[in-house]
């Protein structure tokens, strides 16, 4: 087998060995039920709280505020939902949002609008940036919750969540942020950013698939997610997934520590990156502000390639990226992000997303600068665009 590299760590990572060996007790050992009262039980039930320490610990939150979910699809759906369900009794039936949003939120926002939600979609700049400025115009005595992502998952543009948030607080609104790509990548202080509630997911920090939280500050009422069990304090029923968990305050804690030293560590290659791609390729361009980006994104339109066709020759060679979200990879549709900064369709088809982590070293770097040039001067030999 050929070399290797993994470039696709906004859409997963691995799960990290610190991460692994911590989750191990719980799937052999330390197997109790954590509703029980004996000793293996109750053991389970201390790791579970130990770890909810450890997330809470990591966003400037409080244990009790802390709830365990699936995954963040799950921690988006339940903020929305239930500030909707629990608001539209008193009339307000606003929600605002904007135009690039993880599906998880755009979905949901779609199948309130089906029952008598208005939906604000406010739209990002050329960048991919919104304004506190625009949700405070849109904001009125009907709005019940505003939700706008920390970071975007596609173009990794960082929002001014601190801001939006104080808007948001002035007017005495909800605030919701998707975190999810943001948590262990940049610091975050709920109370700092104003934020009411935060949705975040462990595997995109080397925590295993099928874990995540919500983050509901304390006064905010939660609707029920799941009846039928007193676990995550009456809110969501069912045994947990204990050793998930575990991983999960193992992960969240390793991912928050030094954050700023590591990240400055991989902005570094992911500048390297960007800078020989764009000097080196002709007709291309960075998706996305250089800004306020996230450490390990890097987003790029090539003119007259096909995103999928370039993901396989990529594959071929032994790189893993992406072209738009992987959760709708199967969509032949061009990514609604792109579309939303104003990416032509023909243009937004053939872009490439790598994200790299701490893990990327510089001789993954360089294969990467030697495949992805190899790789456009091959498929634009074949293009009847590029050679019309």
């Amino acid at each position: 087998m050929g070399r290797f590299v993994y470039a696709d760590n906004a859409a997963t990572t691995n799960v990290s060995k610190s991460v692994f060996d911590s989750m191990v007790p719980y799937l052999t050992t330390h197997y109790g039920n954590p509703s029980s009262i004996y000793s293996v039980g109750r053991d389970a039930k201390k790791a579970i709280e130990v770890a909810r320490q450890k997330v809470a610990a990591a966003i400037g939150a409080q244990p009790t505020e802390i709830y365990f979910t699936g995954c963040g699809t799950e921690s988006d759906n339940w903020a929305i939902k239930s500030t909707a369900e629990l608001l539209k009794q008193k009339g307000k039936n606003q929600i605002i949002t904007t135009n690039f949003e993880h599906h998880a939120v755009l979905h949901t926002c779609e199948h309130l609008k089906k029952h008598g939600f208005e939906i604000i979609y406010l739209p990002v700049d050329s960048e991919g940036y919104v304004s506190a400025e625009q949700v405070k115009n849109a904001i009125t005595d009907k709005t019940a919750l505003v939700t706008i992502m920390y970071a975007n998952n596609e173009i990794g543009t960082i929002q001014p969540i601190r801001e939006i948030g104080a808007v948001c607080r002035e007017a005495g609104v909800l605030f919701h942020t998707d975190a999810v790509q943001a948590v262990g990548h940049v610091n975050i202080d709920v109370a700092a950013d104003n934020i009411d509630m935060l949705s975040l997911s462990g595997h995109k920090i080397h925590a295993p698939k099928g874990v995540g939280a919500l983050y509901v500050r304390k006064g905010v009422r939660l609707v029920n997610f799941i009846d039928g069990g007193a676990q995550e304090r009456n809110r969501r029923g069912g045994t947990e997934n204990v050793a998930s968990i575990v991983g999960l305050g193992t992960a969240i804690e390793e991912a928050t520590k030094d954050i700023e030293a590591r990240m400055a560590k991989i902005r570094e290659k992911r500048d390297r990156i960007i800078d020989t791609i764009l000097t080196t390729v002709p007709k291309c361009r960075l998706n996305g502000g250089r800004g306020k980006r996230l450490a390990g994104n890097v987003n790029i339109s090539f003119e007259a390639v096909e995103g999928e066709a370039l993901l396989l020759r990529l594959d071929m060679m032994g790189i893993c990226g992406s072209s738009g979200s992987a959760c709708t990879s199967g969509s032949l549709d061009p990514s609604h992000v792109l579309m939303a900064i104003g990416l032509p369709h023909e243009i937004a088809h053939g872009s490439l997303r790598l994200s790299i982590n701490e893990d990327t070293t510089d001789e993954d770097v360089d294969y990467i600068l030697e495949c992805v040039p190899k790789v456009i001067t091959t498929l634009r030999a074949m293009s009847p665009i590029w050679n019309g």
